[in-house]
């Protein structure tokens, strides 16, 4: 098992940008690093598990939605000290705009909550600060993926 809590090296994980018309589908977090803040569904890679793979998985566990990848938009890194500025968490999560094959958004395993928020509401939000990050650089790409799709 890969070891979460001060780990010795970065953490991989993915996560799903779910669109819908001009929203965006938030989860309030359930879990620590970043309990009770908002973010997108997603989580770590096992091992031997594709990148795909784990996508669909995470995202069927928080949200009950069956979806398939559709673009690579990001890349960030996501580190949480803790109070000795000892490196607490360290996440490196892969982040793509995936299609809903099938299902209705309700909340699974690590989510408290889901949510279609305004690309416009988002950042009034108490997000993560990796999601926050992700968001401000990406939101204009966000708004094209949406017209396109």
């Amino acid at each position: 098992m890969v070891k979460r809590l001060y780990p010795d090296q970065p953490i991989v994980g993915v996560g799903a940008i779910i669109l819908r018309d001009s929203e965006i589908l938030l989860e309030k977090r359930g879990n620590r690093p970043a309990q009770g803040q908002w973010t997108i569904p997603g989580g770590v890679v096992e091992v031997g598990e594709s990148l795909e793979h784990a996508l669909a998985r995470e995202t069927k566990e928080e949200t009950g939605l069956d979806v398939e990848s559709d673009e690579l938009i990001d890349v960030v890194d996501q580190v949480h000290l803790d109070k000795e500025n000892q490196i607490e968490y360290h996440y490196v999560i892969i982040d793509y705009v995936v299609k809903v094959k099938v299902g209705e958004p309700r909340p699974g395993s690590d989510a408290n909550a889901l949510k279609w928020v305004s690309l416009n509401e988002v950042e009034g939000y108490d997000l993560t600060p990796s999601f926050r990050r992700f968001f401000v650089k990406n939101k204009e790409k966000l708004e094209a993926t949406i017209l396109t799709h």
